[in-house]
């Protein structure tokens, strides 16, 4: 199974990626906020839809739903608390998705921050991390309907997965996300590595993603909120005053990019 299994990037609307995985037979849609992306995806590649996978409920996550069932009724996976009419199997943290075309096994992350009920899909096998809108290549998503008590313990809860995971997340956002981080985060070498060899590739229309955790944990402010550097330039700016509130850190963080250009 580990080496039978391909992805697919979809491109959609501005600046999102839709995922397709397959056998080069059957095929699983993670988020297809767009259904004619998905569909010419799957006729080009002569694939049929079997399954689709939803971490949350935003419309450009879902809105394709609708329109792919009308094409093939498959069936949904999503998260229990998140409010998507379409799922017909409800996923908490800790359940276990097995597909049988494609043979293929996940494991459900519980990730609220972004929205209430979030859920990331880890598929151990692999090394892959489907995370949605919670961990972003360089950044993490805002936060719409959690804390930031309950982002931190999800992005801290993605960062335990081994360093090789490879993180398919849902949106190109990259070169704004490692600007921030560069501001948080000034002379952290890998982070200026990082900025360059990104930078070349959407020089050249190529995507930035997957990342690996193992990269973001080097270069990622919002996984770096307890390193004394980041803390010292959110003091230095004004952001926070007590360096041992590790949840105040990253709340200040997250607060600075909702306002950065």
């Amino acid at each position: 199974m580990k080496n039978s299994l391909s992805i697919l990037t979809v491109p959609a609307f501005d600046d999102n990626y839709l995922w397709i995985i397959h056998d080069g037979v059957s095929a699983v849609a993670v988020d297809p906020g767009d259904a004619n992306a998905i569909l010419h995806a799957l006729e080009a590649h002569q694939l049929r839809l079997t399954a689709i996978l939803l971490t949350h409920h935003h419309a450009d996550h879902t809105g394709g739903v609708d329109a792919l069932l009308a094409h093939q009724r498959v069936p949904v996976y999503g998260p229990a608390r998140d409010g998507i009419r379409q799922v017909d199997h409800a996923l908490h943290g800790g359940d276990v998705v097995r597909l049988d075309a494609p043979q293929w096994q996940l494991q459900v992350i519980d990730v609220p921050g972004h929205t209430a009920g979030h859920i990331a899909y880890y598929a151990e096998a692999q090394h892959w991390l489907f995370s949605g809108d919670t961990l972003f290549a360089g950044g993490c998503g805002r936060l719409f309907e959690g804390t930031a008590a309950q982002m931190l313990a999800s992005l801290e809860l993605l960062a335990s997965l081994p360093d090789h995971t490879e993180v398919y997340c849902a949106h190109e956002y990259t070169l704004s996300n490692l600007r921030f981080a560069l501001a948080a985060e000034p002379d952290n070498a890998a982070l200026q590595d990082r900025m360059k060899s990104d930078t070349e590739k959407r020089t050249l229309g190529q995507p930035t993603v997957p990342s690996q955790i193992g990269l973001e944990k080097r270069t990622n402010p919002f996984l770096r909120s307890r390193e004394p550097a980041v803390i010292a330039t959110l003091i230095a700016t004004g952001r926070m005053e007590n360096r041992d509130d590790p949840v105040a850190s990253f709340a200040a963080l997250r607060n600075w990019k909702n306002h950065f250009a």
